[in-house]
């Protein structure tokens, strides 16, 4: 309980010198693992084959317009794929702060996660019997995930402060993220396998991918009882004494009020607001980029993705060190910097499959370093008692403004008619966010959010 108000010192790399006997290393192998189950989602899933597929089903049920009509709207069918992540991300934004608020109630943050995870594998191994024109059931299918993916997260990542002390969680938290990477990777890599010979096993590439989709959720579902049975549930750090739905809401309420207290806590989520939207603008374009300016065939972007993985895994663990030698702020400014130059890279000098698998390369190495560590920056932000609550306002800044970046990316493309004009100006948004990000006292907003453990 007095984990955090015992930690007075601080060390030169920006985190508490505080006992670690508390903690289980168990604990923390095991939440290590969540991150590897939950990965194969994305990157099988979202990353490569479900939107490919959903567009498909759409365009064997449109009209001779090339339109379907969910719910009675028109939609072309090549927009349906983006039309539904937006969707999902709109639902997620309403979802994950009440989930969040629910998860720090009472002492049952483990079941919330094996609810929400389950549900998210469940929907995904579903998808195995996508065929036809079920387009519509395909898009709840992915909705459902996608919702239940972002709630999960929000619940797993509020575990750090618990299972990590503070001067630990940067490479907690970047071991996570880099076994996340790798467990994602190795079922992509697998399922890239299938696809490639499906004609030589005797199967469709149809089938091929509708194995991939389901083997996401199976894969989800399975690494995900591990972590269940090494994470144990934490007596709440703040006394409850309202019923639960009323203390759920009303906790909502005060956190939106009460994060205003934690001035450097608000800052730092303006400076992520603003550089993660431009990381994931550039995640998302990234393939448009190299297929329709570059000419790229899919075969070889797909091998880029899958490299993107394993990189990713050494660009985690790399910057963990930087971390430990300049602070989690600090590093996270320097790949802050070399997004802004990646980008400079890709507008004045890829041409090439071969410049665009080196930029691919850059991307993972500072992907996994500016996301691990903004994780456990954060987490050393928040006050005890509302991890899951704080988590969630965390993760809608993540998937509930990444609509801004694309956007603009958008606008500057139908402008210019040149995507490296578009991509240079996703370089504003990383300015920005290390401008704000210059303005994060760490040491203050941890300090001040470990005094409401004394108070």
């Amino acid at each position: 309980m007095q984990r955090r108000a015992s930690c007075e010192r601080w060390n030169r790399s920006g985190n508490f010198n505080c006992p670690v006997t508390a903690y289980s290393v168990r604990e923390q192998r095991g939440w290590y693992l969540y991150d590897w189950a939950n990965s194969a989602f994305v990157t099988t899933g979202v990353a490569l084959f479900l939107g490919p597929y959903l567009t498909a089903l759409a365009k064997a049920a449109a009209d001779a317009n090339s339109l379907v009509h969910p719910l009675g709207i028109p939609v072309d069918a090549r927009s349906y794929w983006s039309y539904l992540v937006s969707f999902s991300v709109i639902l997620q934004v309403l979802v994950l702060p009440i989930v969040g608020a629910a998860a720090d109630y009472g002492r049952r943050k483990k079941q919330y996660l094996a609810v929400t995870a389950y549900v998210g594998a469940a929907a995904a191994t579903s998808m195995f019997w996508l065929k036809g024109s079920g387009y519509l059931w395909g898009g709840a299918l992915f909705i459902i995930a996608n919702v239940s993916f972002g709630a999960s997260v929000v619940v797993y990542n509020s575990f750090l402060p618990e299972i990590a002390p503070p001067e630990q969680r940067d490479a907690v938290s970047s071991r996570g993220w880099g076994i996340g990477y790798i467990g994602g990777g190795v079922l992509l890599a697998l399922n890239l396998l299938l696809y490639l010979n499906a004609a030589r096993i005797g199967i469709s590439e149809a089938m091929a991918v509708r194995i991939s989709l389901g083997s996401a959720g199976l894969w989800w579902a399975v690494f995900t009882i591990p972590t269940l049975l090494t994470l144990r549930n934490r007596a709440p750090a703040l006394p409850r004494s309202e019923p639960a739905l009323g203390a759920v809401l009303g906790q909502l309420r005060r956190t939106v009020a009460d994060i205003r207290r934690y001035p450097q806590t608000m800052t730092f989520l303006i400076a992520y607001l603003l550089y993660n939207d431009a990381i994931q603008a550039v995640l998302a374009l990234a393939s448009q980029f190299g297929n329709d300016e570059l000419k790229i065939p899919v075969s070889y972007l797909t091998l880029a993705i899958l490299m993107v993985q394993f990189v990713g895994f050494f660009g985690a663990i790399g910057f963990q060190w930087l971390a430990a030698v300049t602070g989690a702020k600090r590093a996270i400014m320097v790949s802050l910097v070399l997004w802004t130059a990646t980008l400079i890279y890709l507008f004045a000098w890829v041409y090439s499959t071969q410049a665009f698998f080196i930029a691919a390369a850059i991307v993972a190495i500072v992907m996994g370093g500016s996301q691990a560590l903004s994780r456990s920056l954060f987490a050393q932000l928040i006050p005890p008692g509302k991890e899951a609550e704080y988590f969630s306002i965390y993760e809608v800044s993540d998937k509930g403004t990444s609509w801004v970046s694309p956007l603009v990316f958008g606008l500057a493309l139908q402008i210019t008619h040149s995507y490296r004009q578009a991509i240079l100006s996703l370089i504003i948004f990383f300015i920005a966010g290390l401008l704000v990000l210059t303005k994060v006292d760490a040491k203050q907003g941890a300090l001040a959010a470990a005094a409401v453990e004394t108070a």
